[in-house]
């Protein structure tokens, strides 16, 4: 496996790559590729998987991923497979998953064209605990590339971008749903978030209801997420809410329905009523911090 880094100034990261289990590492480091353009990393891409002929073109499924990558597959004469959520092999051939019907259902798609095949994963879609570091560092291999002016010019990031919560990064969430009842009493949520050193998050009826911003919304029309704690509180376990969760590495829920669909993955299932049963928590979590 084959890593790929480009920007300007990258040689940090290339380095941080290089601590994992690759063949080696590609950095391509070009003055046109520090403020992103689809043309300058659509031609600096292309240009490092014609030299290296992987068979998959595994890019994240961010925003300039985006923008960038059907322009990319359409320079090989190929589709792109976006936004999946898993991978397997089934019969000797790579099956691809992604969300349709905005997380109601699943659908497998298998790439019958010649390689490269480009694919797009969701944030979340793999825990980065899973990911195996070498016994020594691999190479890390700088490529020099060419590339033609771009017929964009890159404008300042939107403000609410800036301001925008990536809770993907977050390795503690306490999540709150219907069962929160009020704004008000978000604050009992925020609590427990602080004491356990997490980020607060919600489901999409209390972003709809704007007790939270939609930065903080968890599930298909959200973020994706895979903490290594996920706190769900009143939430009852819609499939457009568990799609963006499912992969965390625990899962805690506390419900007061004990039929609630959130219990059939969580490894912890409290039925209660969250107000009698958070405030205890806080309560145990700064005994053990000694607070």
């Amino acid at each position: 496996m084959v890593a790929a880094v480009l920007g300007k100034g990258i040689e940090g990261l290339a380095a941080q790559l290089a601590e994992y289990e690759l063949a080696r590492v590609v950095q391509v480091d070009h003055e046109l590729l520090a403020e992103y353009t689809p043309d300058a990393y659509a031609q600096a891409m292309e240009q490092v998987v014609r030299a290296t002929e992987p068979q998959y073109v595994i890019l994240p499924h961010t925003y300039l991923v985006r923008d960038f990558a059907p322009k990319l597959a359409a320079r090989f004469g190929r589709d792109l497979i976006s936004d999946c959520i898993r991978a397997a092999v089934d019969g000797g051939s790579p099956v691809f998953t992604r969300r349709i019907f905005l997380g109601k259902m699943d659908a497998d798609v298998v790439a019958d064209g010649e390689p490269p095949i480009f694919v797009t994963f969701q944030a979340g879609a793999y825990r980065a605990d899973q990911a195996t570091k070498g016994t020594g560092a691999c190479e890390v291999a700088r490529r020099d590339v060419e590339i033609a002016a771009p017929r964009t010019k890159p404008e300042p990031a939107f403000q609410e971008v800036k301001q925008a919560v990536d809770l993907s990064k977050a390795e503690i969430i306490v999540a709150v749903g219907r069962g929160i009842k009020s704004q008000e009493n978000l604050a009992l949520a925020q609590q427990l978030a602080e004491v356990l050193g997490g980020e607060i998050a919600a489901s999409r009826p209390i972003c709809d209801a704007g007790w939270l911003p939609i930065d903080r919304q968890i599930g298909s029309s959200g973020q994706t997420v895979a903490p290594k704690l996920y706190v769900a509180l009143g939430i009852s376990g819609a499939i457009q809410h568990l799609v963006g969760m499912k992969n965390a590495g625990t899962i805690v829920a506390i419900n007061k329905d004990p039929e609630a669909p959130i219990f059939d993955i969580a490894d912890y299932g409290i039925v209660g009523d969250l107000f009698e049963v958070v405030p205890t928590l806080i309560e145990e979590v700064k005994k053990v911090k000694g607070q």
